[in-house]
């Protein structure tokens, strides 16, 4: 494909070129990283949009008013290309010219320079334009891009249709507390908690639906795995057996994200020092098998979160999986639409998916029913007013169908191994953080 840029003049460098313009001259945009005076001469680390790019300053070799050239000046750079195995990438360019294109108004408030960034989380999102300048931090969301991209790659190659759903809704997909509501025009409103009711009524007329779209809860969470707004991975499809080929299809698409991340960012992967999982089977157990896994008493109706650990430590242990499901979970802990099982009415066909400590994904099979959904609705003491438009879906005719969403910053957080969630999301939002 043809790389247009924004100028006839300059295009994103990649090292591909730089070795091929090794002995010519090259022409770069890119912004001042670090300057380190060595003498006679000094070096200039330039970034640009992807890498770190090596370049020697000598005042009888080049051209330009190098004395106003500072960290974070933006220039246009002309010079030799050289290999140079001890340089950044190993490559380094002789600079002949400096032009000037954008001067900052103050220095930077953090070390951008250096190998770590060297702050507190929080000073981190005080200053996070800045702090996402270290090549570090912003290789953390080349590699969202990258599951993105994995995860859109594979649902389109199975022929699902990407659909984009309202955000600002009438009714809330999950009930309960966790709701941002909004005045709209005078009417009530809310915050879409999930694409659910959305992706459902899709199914009816394409089958196979997914979205990428943000997600909001407001769940009073100051936690290092909550956010109030992330980014959803959802699919949903029908004509399934049980839930069983959810499952399958997600471990599929996991399959197939971490080949597009080895494939193409291993130059950031390498920088972070991931380790990727292996997926071949993924394990699952029934929730109250989790609970003898565990040595817990049959009285609880969801996991926590040191269950999580736990669970993901006997999968790796006793199946070398890095994943685990968990399915069948209490049905009162699960949604209105979730259906329950044939065998135990009280039980959901309903699942988790653990990943290294923590549940990235919910999913399962849905009601597709229209007196089954409405029987339920009452159960959960709720009228089918409150549904009108959802239920139409089933009055009008479903396929068996079932989907599941999965959070992903979660899964960019235990593939990266972060600490925080806040460190998967490039401005997080949280009780304590709107800006910037």
């Amino acid at each position: 494909m043809e790389h247009i840029s924004g100028s006839e003049l300059i295009k994103e460098l990649t090292l591909s070129e730089l070795e091929a313009a090794v002995g010519s001259d090259i022409t770069v945009c890119a912004c001042v990283h670090k300057i380190r005076k060595m003498g006679s001469f000094t070096f200039v680390i330039l970034r640009t949009g992807k890498y770190l790019i090596q370049t020697v300053y000598t005042p009888d070799s080049c051209e330009g008013d190098f004395g106003r050239v500072c960290m974070g000046a933006y220039i246009k750079v002309s010079g030799a290309v050289v290999k140079e195995p001890r340089a950044v990438n190993g490559y380094e360019i002789t600079l002949k010219s400096i032009e000037i294109l954008s001067l900052p108004a103050a220095e930077y408030p953090l070390k951008v320079g250096d190998r770590t960034l060297g702050c507190t989380l929080e000073v981190n999102l005080e200053h996070r334009s800045v702090a996402l300048r270290h090549p570090l931090k912003r290789a953390v969301f080349k590699i969202s891009e990258g599951v993105v991209s994995g995860f859109r790659e594979f649902m389109l190659s199975q022929n699902f249709t990407e659909i984009h759903t309202p955000k600002i809704c009438a009714a809330a997909a999950e009930g309960g507390a966790n709701i941002f509501k909004l005045k709209y025009f005078g009417q009530d409103a809310v915050l879409a908690q999930s694409p659910q009711f959305y992706k459902q009524t899709c199914v009816a007329f394409y089958d196979r639906v997914f979205e990428i779209a943000p997600v909001y809860r407001a769940e009073k969470h100051n936690s290092t795995r909550h956010l109030n707004e992330y980014i959803g991975l959802d699919f949903e499809m029908g004509f399934i057996k049980d839930m069983s080929d959810v499952m399958q299809m997600e471990t599929a698409m996991l399959r197939h994200v971490t080949e597009v991340l080895k494939r193409d960012y291993s130059y950031e992967l390498k920088m972070l020092g991931a380790q990727l999982p292996e997926i071949k089977e993924i394990p699952a157990v029934t929730f109250f098998e989790a609970l003898e896994i565990l040595g817990k008493e049959p009285n609880q109706f969801d996991l926590d979160p040191t269950d999580e650990v736990k669970l993901c430590e006997y999968a790796k242990e006793k199946h070398g999986s890095e994943f685990i499901f968990v399915t069948r979970f209490p049905g009162a802990k699960r949604p209105f639409y979730a259906m329950d099982s044939k065998d135990d009415p009280k039980l959901a066909e309903s699942f988790d998916l653990l990943f290294r400590g923590l549940e990235i994904t919910t999913g399962g099979q849905r009601i597709h029913d229209y007196n089954e959904q409405v029987a339920k609705l009452a159960r959960y003491n709720m009228t089918p007013e409150e549904l009108g438009p959802y239920l139409d879906i089933h009055k009008y005719g479903m396929p068996p169908h079932g989907g599941l969403g999965i959070g992903l910053e979660r899964l960019v957080m235990k593939l990266l191994g972060l600490d925080n969630i806040r460190e998967a999301s490039m401005f997080p939002r949280d009780m304590h953080h709107l800006n910037p």
